[in-house]
């Protein structure tokens, strides 16, 4: 089975065969693409790019726990989820959980209630039971930039993963665009029960993904894994694969390890070095079970330069030896 999933991928990559399976968020998203003739910083008639005190964006990671319509309707723990992802140039969601349409608008329309330019891109329901899940990237349109058009969830045809990834492609806004830190998100969800499986699945995942036709070797793999980074299955077995998140827990209880954001070096030179996890009991004062209100999870983050290959007026593409 294992060998007709990596068949199939190879396909993908080989093809750029794209699934857009009911991708929404907001109708204004677009970008150039790739080396368009745009030069101009700020690539869009989107708001003013942001004013950065430094020349990095901030990635993160967080499962919220059954995001959902009960969550919703508590205002402390909205206002303090609010709040973390406003520290964020964009934030890779897990775990949403409802059967109407409205979480992710309404809890954007939140982020932006201090005057935010948040914006979102959310997949499909997926999942095997009745109880579906869906993946979200929120971004700050004054930061960063996307079209919906790009964004896809891998197929699975042989059902080697419970919830495939959602898949985006992104660029930094205010460098000048043949200059600005292009990047793939790969969104992901493991099955606790079927780490094991998924881990192996989800290194030729990450392959066909990095090879999809776009020639972005900047491929960022993040989420919930239910596993430690060393744990990794056939994920860990790439070539230059790197977990930010190394021997520290990310639970809200302190005692395990679920959750990492990867990617390959020297591929991903803009990686500063500087990424964790944002401690939200530290952070908020909050007692563990304030914490457990907002999720089991911890948020996690990593720093990357805003310039493709690390700094203005240098273009990156992958090594050779990573092809």
């Amino acid at each position: 089975m294992l060998r007709k999933f990596v068949g199939f991928l190879l396909l993908l990559a080989a093809g750029g065969y794209f699934a857009f399976n009911n991708i929404d968020g907001l109708d204004q998203l677009k970008l150039r693409p790739k080396g368009g003739a745009s030069t101009e910083a700020g690539h869009d008639d989107g708001p003013p790019p942001v004013h950065r005190s430094e020349n990095v964006i901030r990635v993160g990671s967080f499962n919220i726990q059954v995001f959902g319509a009960h969550k919703l309707a508590k205002p402390g723990v909205m206002k303090l989820l609010a709040d973390v992802v406003r520290r964020f140039d964009i934030v890779a969601i897990q775990e949403i959980r409802a059967n109407t349409n409205d979480i992710l608008p309404r809890f954007v329309d939140l982020i932006n209630s201090t005057g935010r330019h948040y914006d979102f891109v959310i997949g499909p329901r997926l999942g095997r039971t009745s109880s579906k899940e869906q993946y979200a990237f929120i971004f700050d349109t004054a930061s960063i930039e996307t079209d919906r058009d790009s964004a896809y969830s891998l197929e699975d045809p042989d059902d080697r993963l419970h919830r495939e990834p959602l898949i985006g492609w992104f660029r930094v806004r205010g460098p000048k665009s043949n200059e600005a830190f292009t990047f793939t998100l790969v969104n992901i969800h493991t099955d606790p029960d079927e780490t094991t499986t998924e881990l192996d699945a989800l290194g030729a995942a990450y392959r066909a993904i990095r090879d999809d036709g776009r020639q972005e070797d900047d491929t960022i793999l993040l989420g919930d894994l239910n596993v430690s980074d060393r744990k990794l299955g056939r994920l860990g077995e790439i070539s230059g694969i790197t977990p930010v998140i190394a021997g520290v827990p990310t639970n809200t209880r302190g005692d395990k390890q679920y959750d990492n954001i990867l990617f390959t070096l020297p591929a991903t030179q803009e990686f500063t070095g500087r990424g964790g996890v944002f401690d939200l009991i530290r952070e908020y004062n909050l007692t563990i079970d304030e914490a457990q209100q907002v999720s089991d999870h911890m948020p996690i983050w990593a720093e990357f330069s805003i310039y493709e290959g690390g700094q203005a007026g240098r273009f990156a593409g992958r090594p050779r030896d990573e092809r």
